[in-house]
């Protein structure tokens, strides 16, 4: 049977494409990799080959098909561990996961993931800084020393916010600094951060 394929944007922009393929690498799944530059020439089309949403990113797991980050997170987790095991845990990091999925709007609109870039106090506008309040009260209720112990999917949704952080410079009180270094120590992390730093394309509305 041929290895699941997943299908990834830009590495250096893509915060949705690195949920799914940090927690991939974190499992040591064997696993195939596409990257579609997003908004290049034929993007869309490419995309569509694989993704009926036209959106990044797609896993392609023999007949099945998944996209969205959420949703390959719990298609993987039918047969990996990903979510607590405690059911009370269980819900409460499906509650963030599901938070951090449809929430922080203005977080992603003035912080935008930029892996390349370094911003320090860009981007603070009131309603931002309410919304990584929100975060810190997060990362401090759940660390321990992720979010429910072991690396899971609560994560793997909220890395893309620590790599924000790192380009916008983000002051942390210390346990939350701590959980995001945790975080950046990953091999899987140091791979993408990596792999970011090679690309050579630029996406202008993310660049300030």
């Amino acid at each position: 049977m041929p290895r699941p394929l997943l299908v990834i944007g830009n590495k250096n922009y893509s915060s949705w494409s690195l949920r799914p393929w940090i927690a991939m690498r974190v499992l040591k799944l064997d696993f195939q990799e596409v990257r579609i530059p997003l908004y290049g020439p034929g993007a869309r089309q490419e995309i569509l080959r694989y993704s009926p949403s036209g959106k990044l990113p797609c896993l392609v797991d023999g007949a099945s098909r998944v996209w969205d980050s959420l949703a390959i997170l719990e298609y993987l987790a039918e047969k990996h561990p990903l979510w607590p095991d405690d059911p009370l845990e269980r819900a409460q990091a499906r509650s963030v996961c599901a938070e951090m999925h449809a929430g922080f709007p203005k977080l992603r609109e003035h912080m935008s993931m930029n892996v390349r870039k370094r911003y320090p106090g860009r981007g603070r506008t009131p309603e931002v800084l309410a919304e990584i309040e929100r975060v810190v009260e997060i990362w401090s209720k759940c660390r321990q020393p992720f979010l429910f112990g072991a690396f899971g999917a609560a994560d793997a949704m909220y890395a893309p916010v620590v790599l924000r952080f790192r380009t916008y410079e983000v002051e942390l009180p210390p346990a939350c600094r701590a959980y995001a270094d945790a975080v950046l120590a990953l091999p899987a992390m140091r791979e993408w951060i990596a792999a970011a730093e090679r690309e050579v394309e630029s996406i202008p509305q993310f660049e300030m």
